[in-house]
């Protein structure tokens, strides 16, 4: 995270654990994009993120978590406050 925070970079994951971290440390970047479906493989959900990606892309060069599921996608800017 602290690399990906320093050089710029968007995470592109899987895994809970960062958005956990986000929302634990209230941290402005680096940007996470979590992928929320049982099949991520690129041929099944690699369109549905490249537009999520390109439709969001001023939201995550500020700082954001965006959430990609199969029906919907849910952005939310960072720091991550109580809900």
């Amino acid at each position: 995270m602290t690399y990906a925070a320093k050089n710029g970079f968007v995470i592109l994951t899987h895994d809970l654990d960062f958005s956990a971290i986000l929302a634990v440390t209230h941290g402005e970047k680096p940007s996470v994009v979590q992928l929320r479906a049982d099949d991520v493989s690129p041929d099944i959900i690699g369109t549905r993120v490249i537009d999520a990606l390109r439709q969001m892309e001023s939201e995550l060069e500020a700082g954001a978590l965006l959430t990609i599921e199969p029906e919907r996608n849910r952005l939310r800017l960072l720091p991550l406050k109580g809900q």
